[in-house]
């Protein structure tokens, strides 16, 4: 099966009131093409799992402003003003997740564990209506795993199967994404033949991507991607 598809016939596989797993840290591996295109695609009442929510107006601070969102579950919100207001006035809902807590729950959902204890958040707000355990003498919590109907993820390097690599702190949460969605794709810059990514760089396997879609709206500048004649 030949896996690259446009980035329209990607964002047709996302429906109204789905959950989006995306990964990306501040917007260093977010699938922008991919989120520029469901933006387009008009989808409403989406749950996005997430570090963060982009910038204003960049990533999925699209998503944010054009109301396309219904919730967003992560740890740091603040990188964007818009988030901030948007739950103030009652438009968003926010459920925060320490980082940690959010990588394990990914990884706990791509790997088939429904729930797992962790020591992280107890006795604060984030604990509260959650199990609690002991073990040892030590409390724990329970976490629910994370999965959702799309996964969307950003490598720079992709072969015809679908392994992907991802540069540096790019790979961030992308890795634990792409094994949680129903559907997972990955926006990468460059496609090349089977065997050209050494082993040892295959970061996420084949089996766990279904689709890829090429990066030709941005280029890299500076460490930073900008939009191509922006």
């Amino acid at each position: 099966m030949d896996k690259v598809i446009s980035p329209k016939e990607a964002a047709g596989m996302v429906n109204d009131g789905d959950t989006l797993l995306v990964g990306g840290f501040g917007l260093s591996g977010s699938p922008l093409s991919l989120i520029d295109e469901i933006v387009e695609a008009d989808v409403k009442n989406l749950t996005v799992v997430s570090n963060n929510l982009g910038e204003e107006g960049r990533g999925l601070g699209r998503l944010l402003k054009k109301k396309q969102l219904k919730k967003a579950i992560g740890s740091f919100f603040t990188t964007n003003r818009e988030a901030v207001r948007a739950w103030a006035d009652k438009e968003l809902e926010i459920e925060l997740i320490p980082q940690g807590t959010l990588a394990e729950s990914l990884r706990a959902g791509g790997a088939g564990i429904p729930a797992y204890y962790t020591r992280t958040a107890v006795g604060t707000d984030l604990a509260e209506g959650k199990e609690e355990r002991s073990f040892e003498g030590e409390k724990y919590i329970l976490e629910k795993a994370i999965k959702g109907e799309v996964s969307l993820v950003k490598a720079v390097k992709a072969d015809k199967l679908g392994n992907l690599y991802y540069h540096k702190t790019a790979m961030n949460f992308n890795p634990e994404v792409a094994t949680a969605g129903n559907i997972v794709i990955a926006e990468v810059d460059e496609i090349v033949e089977p065997g050209e990514i050494s082993p040892g760089d295959i970061h996420t396997p084949h089996l766990y991507v279904d689709y890829l879609v090429v990066n030709d709206r941005y280029v890299k500048e500076g460490g930073r991607y900008v939009e191509k004649n922006a």
